[in-house]
């Protein structure tokens, strides 16, 4: 055989082998498909069934835990429902009371309503028999009024009178005794106390005094400086005068000028301006000017100033600023020689130790004494005395306390006296002038002041006697009770004090007063 035969005959077996070999392959894989395959059907059956199980235990898991909480749900609906049965039937009882409660009131007050009825009833009844037995009375005492009447012969008015008549006159007596012996033991400690308070007041205060004068004198370096303050023709010194209102002497007393003026304030900024003018050496109308304007307000700044000083001295609480620089104006006022200032000091000083020892308010007291006076800072440029112009002015600037303004308005005796630290600022105001050094007046002209006043009231008729007193601010006139009736007196009291006004020159005020009586005088033996 060729050898192409043998090879295509091996390739041929080979073939067929490849061929076999293939199929048995496949009938061999189909075959561990279809093993595979049955596998996982009973696995998934077993799965399947698994699940089921599962499933039917999960249910039934559910309908027990669903059984139980409907069951749990039941039950506390059922304790809800018992709960809210309970507290209606709690309600209703309670209600139940109420209802016999109140049917219980009502019951009451019916029975009460009837019990006031039947009380009303029996009261009219009663006031009914009243009525008439007051008008029975009322008859009977009409009757016997009458036949009083018939046998005394009196009416009803005359019996009355003719009674009280008797009375009064069983009763003057004891009366006026008791009334004199309890005015005459009042008088007598109200007196003691007053002499004690003064005493110790005056005892426990002590100031020093110096009078003031209307005039200032300045140093000059030499007397060639009077000539530069006269200046031609007089022109300096008629610019000063006129811009200062003071009257500048210049005379031949060596090394000084003299400045004159009754208002202490331009006084003493004329002083002032004058120092400033010779310490500078510029003397001429320009520079004169210049320096009195700023001189003037200096001495508005130092009279606040003072002010303020004098109510912290003072220790009055806050006081109103324009009160403040009419206080510090009292520092240049002068009243018979006496520095108001020091003096308002002395008697808020005063006023304030009374007030201490009879228990009253120590600072209110020395507010009233230290403002008593501030209408003399004012009273050149307003119209009626100081106290009048001080309450004015203390009323306008805001002091509300009607202590304090009564006080300064009533401080001579002006008004009607209505409060006690009146009193006590007229009592110290009294002791600051009385004091020995406080005031200075001469002689002769203080005694001619009283004799005037005395010789002028005794020049009216009816006037047996007239006595000057409280330095002259006061006249006291004697009447003839034989000659002058009261209305003669009060006529005769008015004309002399329009005489007063008319004839006389005088500071302040001056206090009249008539006194007329008549006394009887016997003897017993």
């Amino acid at each position: 055989m060729p050898i192409e035969s043998i090879i295509l005959l091996i390739g041929l077996a080979a073939l067929l082998g490849l061929a076999l070999g293939a199929g048995a392959a496949y009938v061999l894989v189909r075959r561990v498909d279809r093993h595979n395959l049955n596998s996982a059907a009973a696995r998934a059956k077993e799965t399947v069934a698994q699940a089921q199980k599962s499933a039917e235990n999960l249910t039934k898991d559910a309908e027990l835990k669903a059984k139980d909480e409907l069951f749990k749900k039941r039950e506390e609906f059922n304790r809800e429902v018992e709960q809210i049965r309970n507290e209606q039937r709690e309600q209703e009882r309670r209600l139940e009371k109420k209802e016999d409660a109140l049917e219980q009131r009502h019951q009451s007050q019916q029975k009460k309503d009837r019990v006031l009825q039947h009380t009303e009833k029996k009261l009219h009844e009663r006031r009914e028999i009243l009525d008439k037995r007051l008008q029975d009375a009322e008859a009977l005492v009409e009757q016997q009024t009458q036949k009083l009447h018939e046998i005394s012969g009196l009416s009803r008015e005359q019996g009355e009178k003719t009674l009280l008549d008797r009375l009064d006159k069983e009763l003057a007596d004891e009366v006026a005794l008791r009334i004199q012996k309890h005015e005459e033991a009042l008088k007598a400690s109200a007196e003691e106390k007053a002499r004690r308070v003064l005493a110790v007041s005056i005892q426990r205060y002590a100031a020093e005094h110096t009078a003031d004068t209307t005039v200032s004198t300045v140093d000059i370096p030499s007397d060639d400086m009077k000539g530069r303050i006269i200046g031609r023709e007089g022109r300096n010194i008629r610019t000063f005068e006129k811009a200062t209102g003071v009257d500048v002497i210049v005379d031949d007393t060596p090394g000084v000028v003299i400045v004159s003026a009754f208002d202490n304030i331009r006084r003493e900024t004329a002083r002032i301006a004058l120092n400033k003018l010779i310490q500078d050496g510029r003397i001429h109308p320009t520079r004169i000017e210049e320096v009195v304007k700023e001189t003037q307000e200096e001495m508005e700044r130092r009279i606040l100033e003072v002010g303020k000083q004098a109510v912290q001295e003072a220790n009055v609480g806050p006081v109103n600023e324009k009160l403040v620089q009419l206080l510090g104006r009292l520092r240049f006022r002068t009243s018979y020689s006496q520095n108001v200032l020091n003096h308002s000091l002395e008697v808020a000083v005063l006023c304030g130790l009374m007030a201490d020892e009879i228990g009253l308010s120590g600072m209110l007291a020395r507010r009233c004494g230290l403002l008593h006076d501030v209408g003399k800072a004012a009273d050149h440029e307003m119209e009626g005395g100081h106290p009048k112009i001080g309450a004015e002015l203390a009323k306008r600037y805001g002091e509300t306390s009607k202590e304090v303004l009564h006080a300064i308005a009533g401080h001579h005796d002006d008004v009607t006296i209505d409060h006690v630290y009146t009193v006590l600022v007229a009592a110290a105001d009294a002791i600051s002038a009385a004091r020995p050094g406080a005031r200075r007046e001469t002689l002769e002209k203080y005694v001619k002041r009283l004799e005037e006043l005395e010789a002028l009231a005794q020049g009216f008729p009816g006037i047996e006697h007239a006595y000057a007193i409280q330095a002259g601010r006061e006249l006291r006139v004697i009447a003839n009770a034989h000659q002058l009736s009261d209305s003669d007196a009060t006529k005769t009291c008015r004309e002399i004090a329009k005489a007063i006004e008319q004839q006389l020159n005088y500071p302040g005020e001056i206090k009249v007063t008539v006194v007329r009586e008549t006394r009887t005088v016997e003897f017993a033996r």
